[in-house]
């Protein structure tokens, strides 16, 4: 089975949130390749009415996917961003949230990335994770079952939220772990030089 990946960058998101997990992804399939097997993974990156944005620090990305053109999706991420509240009042940033989450099975986000579930209804009675920075106002602004401060992701099923930044590359091992098995999730933690838990139990 090849799980379809869409990653939905917007101007202003955290390069990392987004570049992390597509890495994972894309060595757990080079991986694959490699053995002579098919790749589990294909990965797309989408932006608002397919866009060139500007990643927090100025790395342009062009020659993006639509984020309104993606029927169906296995898994959406959204990543974070250091300006939560003016990415949150940008329309065409939640549009393009708002047709993937439509169109995704599994919808996970990182970092601040939270927010915008939150904010969508989307956390209503789950337990969620944040950078640990905005644990407070995640809980305090927003429809959350439950804030965990003491893990690198959360899962509930069809709703995956991680912790900053580095810790959604732990959430994509998770996801490769949960779509293609442990082997080639400790396999690709390997090939990145990465320490992986499956538990994903980190320092508060």
């Amino acid at each position: 089975m090849t799980v379809r990946i869409a990653i939905l960058v917007y101007d202003g998101f955290d390069l990392i949130d987004a570049g992390g997990p597509y890495e994972v992804f894309l060595t757990a399939s080079r991986l694959q390749r490699r053995e002579g097997l098919n790749p589990s993974f294909e990965v797309e990156l989408v932006s608002p009415g397919g866009r060139d944005v500007t990643a927090f620090g100025g790395m342009t990305l062009t020659a993006l996917g639509t984020a309104e053109d993606i029927v169906a999706s296995d898994v959406v991420l959204v990543p974070g961003t250091i300006d939560v509240q003016p990415a949150l009042a940008d329309d065409a940033v939640s549009r393009a949230v708002g047709s993937l989450v439509g169109a995704g099975t599994v919808v996970t986000s990182v970092c601040t990335g939270a927010f915008f579930l939150a904010r969508d209804g989307l956390l209503s009675g789950l337990g969620a994770t944040t950078h640990w920075e905005d644990l407070d106002a995640l809980g305090a602004g927003h429809d959350v079952g439950a804030v965990v401060a003491d893990r690198r992701w959360v899962d509930e099923g069809g709703v995956v939220t991680s912790a900053g930044l580095t810790s959604g590359m732990h959430m994509a091992l998770h996801l490769v772990e949960r779509f293609a098995g442990a082997d080639l999730a400790h396999a690709t933690a390997r090939q990145l030089d990465m320490d992986f838990d499956p538990e994903g139990h980190r320092a508060v």
